[in-house]
């Protein structure tokens, strides 16, 4: 794979291509020192994979990013040296189309594999999405409180990728404090980034927002969001649990593994909305819960950060509705006091 790396610091550049270097299929075809001049490289030598710092001069990673989104599309990972630090530049590079963050790995005397296994295991990901990457070549596979409001019997499912933490600040914020339903959030996030987005989002909603604790039910009012590197599953008692469980599938967590519990375990009213992000994670999911019944939307081309999950829904005819993201919260709002739980199989 052909990688751009967009950095101003000498020492975390060289970083960057030592850890590449690791990986014989990976290959650094140039190097940008500002957000404008990675601008530029990618218009005249587009790579496969870019990996952007956030502080930069001329041009930050932000605006590189938004950018080389808008002119000449490449999948962007973030990667910064104080992640806890740039939150808020972090979801604003999301916002506009990056796939996902990691730490500069630091690089000590001795064997660097452990340090950068992170970075290595972020490039294999998106490699494996776009179909530029084949695991059979011997690569390693990828690493692997209850409040006070009464357990939901009304529940909307939101899965989000590349994009997604802007569009789902965007969609809860429209939604009231007395919102008539539980929503759990799968977003393509790592594990030690998701504490962060849940913080985030919680300071743009009047709803809480808090990650999911492994064996609570799902409660209304209450904003949970997958937070490890686990799949967050639904079981048949309707608690939530994280398991490692299927090992094969690509993102952790998977949106089509929470979906597809819905469909097969939850016994009231349900929504499955799937918004902005590349790849096709959460497509066959949200069909399997329109076959069940429920109502499923997916975000419109016009509106998406980037149109693949969505438009994979669409071509297999899981979302009921197609919808840009400003009218999904009102939707919410005036379905579900009218929704009807489909007939429960087998309870």
């Amino acid at each position: 794979m052909k990688i751009g790396i967009v950095n101003d610091m000498p020492l975390a550049v060289e970083a960057l291509k030592r850890v590449i270097a690791l990986e014989p299929s990976f290959q650094v075809i140039w190097v940008a020192g500002t957000g404008a001049e990675a601008v530029e490289r990618c218009a005249s030598q587009r790579p496969e994979v870019v990996l952007m710092d956030l502080l930069m001069p001329v041009m930050d990673g932000v605006e590189a990013t938004r950018r080389i989104m808008a002119e000449t599309p490449c999948a962007i990972v973030v990667v910064s040296g104080d992640v806890a630090g740039q939150t808020g530049r972090v979801f604003d590079a999301m916002g506009h189309g990056a796939l996902d963050v990691v730490g500069t790995p630091v690089l000590g005397p001795g064997d660097i594999r452990e340090a950068a296994a992170p970075l290595l295991r972020k490039i294999r990901n998106v490699g494996w999405l776009i179909g530029r990457y084949d695991p059979t070549r011997g690569a390693p596979p990828p690493a692997a409180g209850l409040g006070p409001s009464a357990p939901a019997t009304r529940l909307v499912a939101i899965g989000a990728s590349a994009g997604g933490p802007a569009a789902l600040a965007e969609l809860l914020k429209e939604l009231p404090a007395d919102f008539p339903a539980a929503i759990v959030l799968v977003q393509h996030v790592d594990a030690h980034f998701a504490a962060g987005m849940a913080t985030w989002i919680d300071a743009q909603t009047v709803l809480p927002v808090r990650l999911a604790v492994d064996g609570e039910v799902p409660r209304v009012g209450t904003v949970l969001l997958a937070g490890t590197d686990d799949h967050l599953h639904l079981r048949p008692d309707g608690r939530l649990c994280y398991t490692h469980e299927p090992a094969a599938a690509l993102y952790r967590p998977s949106i089509d593994v929470f979906f597809q519990d819905l469909a097969s375990h939850w016994r009231g009213e349900a929504v499955g909305v799937l918004l902005t992000g590349m790849g096709r994670d959460g497509a066959q999911g949200l069909k399997a819960m329109r076959e069940r019944g429920f109502l499923t939307i997916a975000q419109d081309r016009a509106s998406s950060a980037v149109y693949g999950m969505p438009k994979a829904a669409a071509e297999i005819d899981a979302a009921a509705e197609i919808r840009p993201l400003r009218e999904i919260a009102t939707r919410l709002m005036n379905c579900l006091p009218t929704l009807r739980a489909p007939a429960p199989r087998g309870y």
